[in-house]
């Protein structure tokens, strides 16, 4: 039915509004199935699963991972946790897709400064709370959604240090009305995600698209690559030829890093689509998607 990715800085507020957006799709549908996911429904410490890097990126794969197993057109999935990387969102906005299902992103917009005096007093009373470095390191690396990305659109957006949390916000009511409400052909104001053949069929994907898909991003490499060492000068825009996509640099890439995110890009575009496309049963798709991975991560 739904998938509602909550976003936010630690310690803003993201866990209440959860808990009244909760209550108030179950207070508007007597038959509703509303889910939340976060760190403590898997059994997993704040401090723990943000101490570095590592532990943090696995955090994301065990959420991402039982999202992916829970979202259904019958359910609607909050994922409450910090979500506070775009690439990330947009990683959960293509399992809604795959799902052909409604998605949101609700922002809880508190000043840092707050949350840093709310983390304090979670400290003082014993409640959950984060480290003081811990929550310094999680502060600094927040990306803040942008509702012109179709990963963090459609936006609601709470301001808790100002306005509280209750049930009864306007916005809360707004995101209700946008998970719950019927839709039909006229409807305008609600977009249901359609998965695309790419999402249908990659999960299925048969040899002959894994074969191409391996030829197709290996020749993305050796073009790269290439481009690279020409002259000795670095390739900002390299160019594949017609009908593909631009590959945009900002900086050198080198092989065991591009060999790197081959194996990365090729492991999830068996879960799921990375992009829209069409699905890689042919050389030139294949390429566009990888080539818009590739955008994505190292790109301009």
């Amino acid at each position: 039915m739904a998938l509602v990715v909550m976003c936010g800085q630690p310690c803003s507020g993201k866990s209440e509004a959860a808990a009244c957006l909760t209550a108030a799709l179950r207070s508007s549908m007597a038959d509703i199935t509303v889910r939340v996911i976060d760190e403590s429904s898997l059994h997993l410490g704040r401090n723990d699963s943000y101490k570095d890097m590592v532990v943090e990126k696995n955090l994301r794969g065990v959420l991402r991972s039982e999202v992916d197993r829970s979202v259904s057109r019958d359910s609607i999935i909050i994922v409450d946790s910090l979500n506070n990387i775009k690439g990330y969102r947009y990683e959960l906005w293509c399992l809604a897709r795959a799902s052909g299902i409604r998605y949101c992103v609700f922002f809880c917009d508190t000043e840092v400064d707050h949350c840093r005096e709310w983390n304090v007093k979670r400290q003082e009373k014993g409640e959950p709370s984060y480290d003081s470095n811990i929550f310094e390191d999680l502060a600094r690396r927040f990306e803040r959604p942008d509702r012109r990305s179709r990963w963090d659109s459609p936006l609601f957006e709470l301001f808790p240090s100002r306005e509280g949390i209750v049930e009864s916000s306007p916005v809360i009511g707004e995101a209700v009305s946008y998970l719950t409400k019927k839709v039909d052909s006229k409807t305008r104001d609600v977009k249901v995600l359609q998965p695309t053949i790419a999402t249908q069929s990659v999960r299925t994907t048969e040899a002959n698209s894994l074969y191409e898909m391996d030829k197709a991003t290996q020749e993305v490499v050796s073009a790269i690559v290439e481009a690279q060492s020409g002259l000795g000068l670095t390739m900002n825009k390299i160019s594949l030829g017609p009908n593909l996509p631009t590959i945009n640099l900002q900086r050198s890439v080198g092989l065991p890093e591009l060999r790197s995110l081959r194996r990365t890009f090729i492991k999830l575009a068996g879960q799921y689509s990375l992009s829209g496309p069409p699905p890689p049963t042919d050389a030139d798709s294949a390429k566009r998607m990888f080539v818009d991975y590739l955008n994505r991560e190292i790109g301009v």
